[in-house]
């Protein structure tokens, strides 16, 4: 695997028309390793293949849902996607790893259904719900040449960035606090019970703080995102 170099600003290639996969071999394997790679280096939520030069319909998305202590359990494979389904509506301030240090805020679908291969040519199907859904959204976008600046109605300053960093950092805290005392009460009402049942407790508390941080994540959002320290810790989008 390689790291390739991600594309930016006004580089024409971003702004064209990929076309669909057809041979799924190991050309489209390298492809899709090498982007794998390039991703978890950017510390992104997405990347699609004409980011980096490459006008092939493919992307990859980060599933925060998934919960795994490996980011690559975390990445999911869309071949010549397609969204057949959309519901709802969220509005979430998105970025790109093609624009760095720009944020806007963008209306997406709640939920995606989308249609794809993997890469041996296997047809499946994917829901996707908020954060999820607007990755999905956003990747599929770069396919068509479109960028998400093209898309937003107000781009975030520094201040707004800010006051939505330490929001989601509250949040979390809180969060975390809630999933403490949850573990707390639940080993003080467990005394006198057999050992089978504590550890189903204990298991409660930590599935309850993940997906509080996941939640925290999800509000500002976006896609590409270049995250700084942490995937998610800046709004996202590619």
């Amino acid at each position: 695997m390689a790291i390739r170099n991600i594309l930016h600003g006004d580089d024409p290639a971003l702004r064209k028309h990929s076309r669909a996969v057809t041979d799924f071999n190991k050309r489209l394997h390298v492809l899709l390793d090498d982007m794998r790679e390039t991703l978890i280096e950017a510390n992104g939520l997405g990347l699609a293949a004409p980011q980096v030069g490459v006008l092939r319909r493919a992307v990859l998305i980060v599933d925060l849902s998934i919960e795994s202590e490996d980011p690559e359990d975390q990445i999911i494979e869309l071949v010549n996607p397609e969204i057949i389904e959309v519901s709802g509506e969220q509005t979430g301030s998105e970025g790109c790893l093609s624009i760095p240090g720009v944020y806007g805020l963008v209306s997406r679908p709640e939920e995606v259904k989308v249609r794809a291969q993997d890469r041996f040519g296997r047809t499946f199907a994917l829901r996707g719900k908020e954060l999820t859904a607007r990755a999905i959204c956003h990747e599929t976008d770069h396919l068509n040449g479109i960028v998400f600046t093209s898309l937003t109605d107000h781009f975030l300053t520094e201040e707004e960035l800010e006051a939505m960093r330490e929001e989601r950092e509250a949040k979390r805290a809180q969060s975390r606090a809630r999933a403490g005392e949850a573990g707390e009460q639940a080993a003080e009402g467990s005394e006198g019970s057999e050992s089978e049942d504590v550890e189903k407790v204990a298991e409660g508390a930590e599935s309850a703080e993940s997906a509080a941080d996941s939640g925290a994540d999800s509000e500002p959002s976006g896609t590409d995102n270049e995250a700084s320290g942490e995937r998610g810790a800046e709004p996202l989008c590619r």
